[in-house]
């Protein structure tokens, strides 16, 4: 099986070059032996997408800004590693609530002689 291709497609006009080779080579690092090969597209006109061979990961105007690392490696590795670990870039479990009492705060023990 061919291991994909992520195509990280950035705005030359508004400079984000090094915000692009940044997320680049975090994913390079993190996913180093399972994907084949992360590219940069020069673009326009605001664009910013992250693309996953035809699945797009990430559009800035739709998801609201740019991709925090952590973020985006949880995405990617849902597409292409889904069982793999990413340390403390992975999602925290969801805690189970308090026990029942246990929001209550406890009064302070008394002076003696009181």
């Amino acid at each position: 099986m061919d291991k994909p291709r992520l195509v990280i497609r950035y705005c030359t006009q508004c400079q984000w070059l090094l915000r692009a080779a940044w997320l680049a080579q975090e994913l390079l690092s993190t996913f180093a032996d399972e994907v084949g090969e992360v590219a940069l597209a020069p673009g326009r006109g605001g664009i910013f997408e992250i693309h996953c061979g035809d699945v797009l990961v990430w559009e800035r105007k739709r998801d609201g800004g740019f991709p925090q690392a952590a973020e985006l490696k949880q995405k990617i590795r849902d597409l292409i590693a889904p069982d793999r670990p990413l340390g403390h870039s992975d999602r925290k479990q969801a805690e189970p609530p308090p026990p029942p009492g246990s929001d209550e705060i406890s009064a302070p023990p008394s002076a003696p002689g009181q």
